[in-house]
């Protein structure tokens, strides 16, 4: 799950950009309204979580604002606000969820958790866990850490599985592309996981499915 977090305390906003990347999570951060706009232009975001008092245009305005047009990313308050006119009027414009400050940041990760990811979204392969949104794999209940390039590979593959990923939608997530290189990494992939990934010559790729 990829969230674009808005908060001008950057101490704050460090925190809990860290504690929730430990969770799982792709965190970008915005420290004032306008850059909520510059990035959503250039990136897909699955959660919004915005602070309301920020400089150059308030979390209030820029909710609105993206939801004019026609965004309709889950959105999460958090905020030191608590009257209930404030409340009221996040609601109003499209929020889902709304944390007075100060919070414990466990608090916020298991909302998300429970809101936002559900269980069923878990993909099971062999004696796999993975879930797409955190990236987090387990092998017979244990945490398996890939490198990213690596990660990025099963991600594609274990996400369509029974299908064919071409050669060039793999060679794209390799630092440096080339076909040597992307055999070396998916047969290290295979290694560690003992899964079989199987080359269609001229074409690709693929898991099959279990």
């Amino acid at each position: 799950m990829k969230i674009l977090l808005l908060e001008d305390d950057e101490i704050l906003s460090e925190s809990l950009q860290e504690y929730l990347e430990i969770e799982g999570f792709e965190v970008d951060v915005a420290f004032d309204g306008e850059e909520v706009y510059d990035l959503t232009f250039e990136n897909h975001y699955d959660l919004y979580i915005f602070d309301i008092n920020v400089p150059k245009e308030d979390g209030f305005k820029v909710l609105k604002s993206l939801k004019d047009a026609d965004d309709n990313t889950p959105t999460i308050y958090i905020t030191a606000l608590t009257d209930i006119n404030s409340i009221s009027k996040g609601f109003a414009l499209g929020a889902e969820d709304y944390i007075k400050k100060p919070f414990d940041p466990e608090e916020l990760v298991i909302r998300i958790k429970s809101k936002y990811l559900k269980s069923d979204e878990i993909i099971s392969y062999q004696n796999l866990q993975y879930n797409p949104h955190t990236k987090q794999l387990y092998k017979d209940g244990k945490v398996i850490g890939l490198g990213e390039v690596q990660m990025a590979l099963f991600h594609q593959l274990i996400t369509n599985q029974g299908k064919i990923v071409s050669s060039y939608q793999l060679l794209e997530l390799l630092e440096h592309p080339n076909p040597n290189a992307l055999r070396v990494n998916l047969t290290k992939l295979k290694n560690k996981l003992d899964i079989d990934i199987k080359n269609i010559r001229s074409q690709g790729y693929m898991l099959e499915k279990v």
